[in-house]
């Protein structure tokens, strides 16, 4: 895993993590990279510093410590959000966006609906004024 700065052309600064700098290469070629604050695909890796640990097994060991305690804390805390959405909400599968705009335009009412969508599919929908919100899903296995 790497982890880059990205820029937009809107000067907004965010990160990401990619399995790969190739990884990031055809994503952003594809044009799939968005940026967090207003959705454009004009993105660009920032300069960033790299993260250098001191030689001291204190230090790191220390480091570490903290780092797991956040990923296990957050972790966690990913999989509440997923116990609640599949408790509360329905699986429509690959049928996300297609389900997503008949609650909207037919105004049926629905308790929720979850399930997957492409990135392009994610932003006719926003562009569209649809309310869809994308969270990390945590596997099972994870916790």
């Amino acid at each position: 895993m790497i982890q880059y700065n990205l820029k937009c052309e809107c000067g907004k600064i965010f990160d990401s993590w990619f399995s790969s700098s190739s990884e990031f290469d055809l994503l952003s070629k594809k044009n799939l990279l968005k940026c967090i604050y207003c959705n454009s695909s004009a993105i660009s890796k920032s300069v960033m510093a790299p993260n250098l640990t001191n030689k001291s097994n204190n230090n790191k060991s220390n480091k570490v410590s903290k780092k797991t305690k956040l990923e296990k804390d957050i972790t966690t805390q990913l999989m509440h959000i997923r116990k609640y959405i599949e408790k509360n909400c329905e699986n429509v599968g690959k049928n996300f966006s297609r389900e997503a705009r008949n609650i909207h335009y037919d105004k049926k009412s629905s308790k929720g609906i979850y399930g997957k969508a492409t990135p392009e599919e994610t932003s006719e929908l926003i562009e569209e004024g649809i309310d869809v919100a994308t969270i990390p899903w945590v596997d099972k296995l994870e916790n």
